[in-house]
């Protein structure tokens, strides 16, 4: 048995941002690396990525050169626009969740550990294979916003509030 130290971190960009607006506070990405770094003994990080759409090519391009700075890989795409018909109102969206399982099997072999920031329930069928593969799975997200599919699937959960005072952004 090999030990559970090699950590890959995925954060669902999209989905955090409203999971953090419905809490009424933003953690900082620095410090998510920090706490999951020490969680554990002898951790050590693998791979952090960090995925989110765009309104065009420069938007959030501080934010990006910031993330990659700390040693997230970003992965990003365009928001597309979609018309409800029901709301009669337009949305935009951009869908990551393929880039984000893609990447969690190209580096399967990698790690032991995944920590998932989403509470998407599209997630569940790649975590059970996951743990299928003796990857032990911790999706955080919020209460509200998790489904429950995927929080059945993990075995661990963690709100995003429970470790507020580790990961959230302070004014400096």
């Amino acid at each position: 048995m090999r030990s559970m130290n090699r950590l890959s971190i995925f954060v669902d960009g999209n989905n955090m941002f409203y999971a953090q607006q419905k809490n009424g506070w933003f953690f900082d990405p620095r410090r998510v690396l920090d706490y999951f770094r020490k969680e554990q003994p002898d951790t050590v990080l693998i791979n952090a990525f960090w995925y989110t759409g765009l309104k065009d090519p420069q938007d959030q391009r501080g934010f990006r050169d910031a993330l990659i700075s700390l040693g997230y890989t970003v992965r990003t795409k365009i928001l597309k626009e979609y018309y409800d018909d029901t709301s009669g109102r337009y949305s935009q969206k951009a869908n990551l969740d393929i880039e984000i399982v893609v990447d969690m099997f190209n580096t399967v072999d990698q790690y032991d550990r995944v920590v998932l920031f989403s509470g998407d329930g599209d997630f569940e069928r790649a975590i059970e294979l996951l743990r299928s593969k003796n990857t032990q799975i911790t999706v955080v997200s919020t209460e509200g916003m998790i489904a429950r599919e995927l929080r059945n699937a993990t075995d661990r959960y963690i709100d995003l509030n429970d470790i507020r005072q580790y990961i959230e952004k302070l004014d400096y």
